[in-house]
C-alpha cells in the first residue's frame, strides 16, 4: 500500500503566548514492512529553532522553540510511505510463554529492540495484580506466547468499550482498568500491563490507521487521529497486535513511534509560556494514494 498522511495539530489561546517549546514525534518509521518517501512539516508561527535527532528507541523527534508572540499555533505535518508487511505468523506456533518468560531474563544485548527494556514497569505503565490476574486466562501452563497474547487482545477488544469520553491522556491505568472503557492508548497500556505482570515484554506504537477501508471492509476504531497499539515480544521476534479493533498489524497500519509506554512517543509535547484558556484540534487523514486527499476539516 501506499499512503498519503496528513495530521494537522492546531492551538488557540485566550491570551498570547510569548514562548513554547516542543517535541515532534510524527515522521513515520522506516523498517517492519514500511518505506518513508517522503516527509515535512510546516509549523506556524515559524520556529526560532528546530533540532533533529534519533532517541533511544530509534523514534526522529524534533524539538522546536517558538519566541514569537501568538495566539494560534500549528504543526503541519504531511508524509508519503510503503507499507507492506508479510503475513503474521500462525498463533498456534511459537514457544510457550513460560520459555519465552525465561529468555527474556538472559538475553545478551541491550539494544533499542532488547526485550528487556520492555519488561518492567514503566512511567505510564505500573504493575498492578488485578491487570495481572486478568491476563492469566489467557496464559495456561504450558500455552503459547502468540496464542496467549492474541487471545488477550481479543478479550480485550470485547471486555472494554471504545469511549472517547470515558478517559484523558493522564487518567491512571487502575481507573480505565475498573471502568472497562476508554481509547486505544488505556487498551494498549491495559495490555501491556497486563502482559509484563506474566514477564513478558511488551512496547507501546503509536501510529496511524488508513482513514478509509477497503470496500466491504468495517471502518477501525481510532482511525481519525494517532492510533496506538501493542508489540509483543514471543521468543521469535517482535508481532504487533491491536486491542482496540482485536486485529494484528498488518498493512492498515503506520509506524510513527515506539517506546515503553504514550510518554515515550507522544506526538506533541511540551510546554508554553501564557496564561488563561486555551483549544486544541487535532485532524488527521490516511487516504492511500490513488484516492484525492482532502484536507483534515
Amino acid at each position: 500500500m501506499l499512503y498519503r498522511l496528513r495530521h494537522l495539530t492546531a492551538y488557540a489561546y485566550r491570551n498570547p503566548v510569548g514562548f513554547a517549546r516542543c517535541t515532534l514525534r510524527l515522521a513515520p518509521a522506516a523498517g517492519d514492512g514500511q518505506v518513508p518517501l517522503s516527509h515535512e512539516v510546516v509549523v506556524e508561527p515559524a520556529p526560532q529553532t528546530a533540532t533533529e535527532r534519533t532517541d533511544f528507541f530509534g523514534n526522529r523527534t524534533v524539538s522546536l522553540t517558538v519566541e514569537t508572540p501568538h495566539r494560534a499555533f500549528s504543526i503541519d505535518a504531511r508524509s508519503r510511505i510503503r507499507v507492506e508487511r508479510p503475513p503474521l505468523p500462525d498463533p498456534a506456533t511459537g514457544p510457550a510463554w513460560e520459555e519465552v518468560r525465561a529468555q527474556v531474563l538472559t538475553w545478551p544485548g541491550l539494544g533499542p529492540d532488547a526485550p528487556l527494556h520492555f519488561a518492567a514497569p514503566s512511567r505510564r505503565v505500573p504493575l498492578l495484580p488485578e491487570i495481572t490476574d486478568y491476563a492469566r486466562a489467557s496464559f495456561p501452563p504450558g500455552g503459547g506466547a502468540h496464542a496467549g497474547a492474541f487471545d488477550l487482545m481479543r478479550r480485550i477488544q470485547a471486555d472494554f468499550a471504545f469511549d472517547s469520553e470515558a478517559t484523558e491522556v493522564g487518567t491512571p491505568l487502575a481507573e480505565s482498568f475498573a471502568g472497562r472503557r476508554g481509547v486505544c492508548q488505556d487498551f494498549s497500556h491495559i495490555m501491556i500491563a497486563a502482559l509484563r505482570g506474566l514477564g513478558l515484554p511488551a512496547a507501546y506504537v503509536s501510529g496511524y490507521l488508513r482513514t478509509l477501508p477497503p470496500p466491504g471492509q468495517p471502518r477501525l476504531e481510532g482511525a481519525d487521529a494517532s492510533h496506538a497499539w501493542v508489540s509483543v515480544w514471543c521468543g521469535e521476534g517482535w508481532i504487533g497486535l491491536d486491542p482496540t479493533n482485536g486485529i494484528g498489524v498488518q498493512n492498515d497500519h503506520i509506524v510513527v513511534a515506539r517506546g515503553r509506554d504514550y510518554a515515550d512517543v507522544a506526538p506533541v509535547a511540551g510546554i508554553i509560556a501564557g496564561s488563561g484558556a486555551q483549544s486544541l484540534t487535532v485532524a488527521v487523514d490516511v487516504v492511500p494514494e490513488e484516492e484525492e486527499v482532502g484536507g483534515p476539516g
